[in-house]
């Protein structure tokens, strides 16, 4: 075996490398302000692209302190249960599936679960 022993070193847990001649990427300190009155410095990459918006602490979105407020992107509405059986069947449909459903109901013959 080699001069080099592994014996009491925690293997995974922590590196065997030194840091010694490695120069770290060139930052920018982008500051943000949310109407909250919080202050927020995130340090960035130079090559980075700074987005204009950043979540803060209490959950408000700073905005970075040389720019404009964005406009909000146009979302689609919730599509909801209604909204879809409304692009499956026609109102008229509707009804007389109701109609059949109450007269079934009416004459006893029903003989599905009830409900508590």
């Amino acid at each position: 075996m080699g001069e080099r022993s592994m014996r009491g070193t925690r293997l995974g847990a922590s590196s065997l490398e030194s840091e010694s001649g490695i120069q770290p990427a060139a930052r920018q300190d982008i500051t943000y302000h949310c109407k909250n009155g919080h202050s927020i410095v995130v340090p960035m990459a130079m090559e980075a692209e700074v987005p204009s918006l950043w979540e803060c602490r209490c959950g408000e979105f700073a905005l970075r302190e040389d720019a404009e407020r964005p406009e909000p992107k146009a979302t689609k509405p919730a599509r909801t249960h209604w909204d879809m059986l409304m692009e499956r069947r026609t109102t008229a449909e509707l009804e007389t599936l109701l109609e059949e459903r109450l007269a079934l109901l009416r004459s006893g013959r029903f003989a599905g679960r009830r409900s508590a």
